[in-house]
């Protein structure tokens, strides 16, 4: 593991550029086995999950040209080589449970994939997942044995109507990937919509699929199997713009982020409004600025979109480290999203953790034992430390608070950041970071 030597207590300023969406790119490779014709994505991020997601598509099958410089991937899968993706991807991230649903849809072989992996966020059950296989005339099971799960659909598909008990992001995906195969019609009932789904939804849309979205989380597929190549540019990416911008205001500084999406962070802009920060929306990006004391005394619950992002409460819980006054944030998606906060209270920071709802919405987690809210108060003058980094968003939670100690802070564990954050050191650098990485 790579570590990171931070020396902090400085403003950041300066212009960056959103990169692609990791929680896009990674799906859109998967969904383009789907076809066997040639597919070309343009805005291509160069991170960690879309490498190992390139080495798994074309572990069965897929020919793929990546060009770094130019952030374009040309994809082309002929034939489906295998149906079992090797135990060298486990835990590696969520990607391989996705292949599932491609490849109920592209082959009537068994399939197998191994176990899961990602952030350590909590529990993350698959069976909105297999559920929704099975409705469609799939059989679908674990095997604890050997860590995998397997898929057949046997006899083909058909299409049903599936009502997922929780929008799951996840699920909405592995559901339509599987449907768009399917004949008859598919309706999926409260799915989610986030951003990165509906980008999923118009590449399926230029692949062949006949698929409509409603503002009631209703997508309906009709089945198809003939496709067309594909052109599609990739969406930026809305969790490296709001933990640039949570960074820059935090430290008292300002960052320009190009192709930063207005659309997409509506509920994070309103709680930049509500601490006091500062933003400019422009024809070609957005603004986030430091213009004054922050002040606390807001409320955050995360949800699912249009809701504020899970992804987005760690780095907005530490700018809430430096707001003065006492913040609450109830998190109502993940059960253990709050693992960050133990290192941030070693350092000095001011937050309590509650097993209580401290809010309002409907939440899966009342009375089941798990912290899921906190107080944050501040402000907090933060220290520097040896940290190793947990996981993705956690650490760059951690590389926030380095970044405001005027300490030295060691960070190893760096390539966990790798994986969802392009060329992150180059830009904390030109934003004025003393940052450097030590292999």
């Amino acid at each position: 593991m790579n570590q990171l030597k931070i020396t902090g207590g400085v403003p950041l300023n300066g212009t960056i550029e959103a990169a692609g969406a990791k929680n896009a790119m990674t799906k859109l490779l998967v969904a383009s086995l789907l076809s066997d014709k040639p597919c070309m994505f343009y805005n291509v991020p160069n991170i960690g999950d879309v490498a190992i997601t390139v080495h798994l598509c074309e572990e069965i099958g897929a020919k793929i040209e990546w060009d770094r410089q130019n952030k374009t991937i040309k994809i082309h899968t002929p034939n489906i080589l295998t149906t079992y993706i090797s135990q060298k991807f486990s835990g590696a991230n969520r990607i391989p449970i996705l292949m599932l649903g491609a490849l109920l849809s592209r082959t009537d072989q068994p399939i197998t994939v191994p176990v899961v992996g990602g952030d350590m966020l909590g529990n993350r059950p698959l069976n909105f997942h297999m559920d929704a296989f099975n409705k469609l005339g799939a059989t679908c099971q674990y095997d604890p044995t050997a860590h995998t799960y397997i898929a057949h659909a046997r006899n083909g598909l058909k299409g049903t109507i599936i009502h997922l008990p929780y929008p799951s992001v996840g699920a909405t995906e592995n559901t339509m990937l599987c449907a768009i195969s399917a004949i008859g019609t598919t309706i999926i009932k409260n799915a989610a919509i986030e951003p990165e789904i509906i980008d999923l939804i118009l590449f399926l849309q230029k692949l062949g699929a006949n698929i409509t979205f409603d503002v009631d989380r209703t997508i309906c597929i009709e089945g198809t199997r003939h496709f067309y190549p594909v052109e599609h540019r990739v969406l930026s990416d809305r969790n490296e713009t709001v933990s640039y911008a949570s960074l820059a205001i935090a430290s008292q500084g300002k960052v320009f982020i190009k192709k930063a999406e207005h659309l997409h962070l509506i509920a994070f802009l309103n709680k930049l409004r509500e601490i006091g920060a500062g933003f400019e929306i422009k024809s070609d990006g957005i603004e986030f600025f430091y213009k004054g004391p922050l002040k606390g005394g807001v409320h955050i619950e995360t949800n699912v979109h249009p809701g504020f992002m899970t992804d987005w409460q760690p780095p907005f819980g530490v700018l809430l480290t430096q707001c003065h006054g006492a913040s609450v944030i109830h998190e109502t998606v993940y059960d253990n999203r709050f693992g960050y906060t133990k290192n941030l209270r070693q350092r000095g920071a001011d937050i309590a953790l509650f097993k209580e709802c401290l809010g309002n919405k409907s939440c899966r987690f009342a009375s089941l034992g798990h912290d899921h809210s906190v107080i944050i108060k501040g402000p907090t003058s933060f220290k520097g430390a040896d940290i190793a980094i947990p996981d993705l968003r956690a650490g760059f939670a951690y590389v926030m608070a380095a970044l405001l100690a005027p300490e030295t802070s060691h960070i190893s564990g760096a390539d966990f950041l790798d994986r969802g954050y392009e060329n992150f050191e180059e830009k904390l650098s030109s934003m004025g970071a003393n940052i450097q990485r030590i292999p």
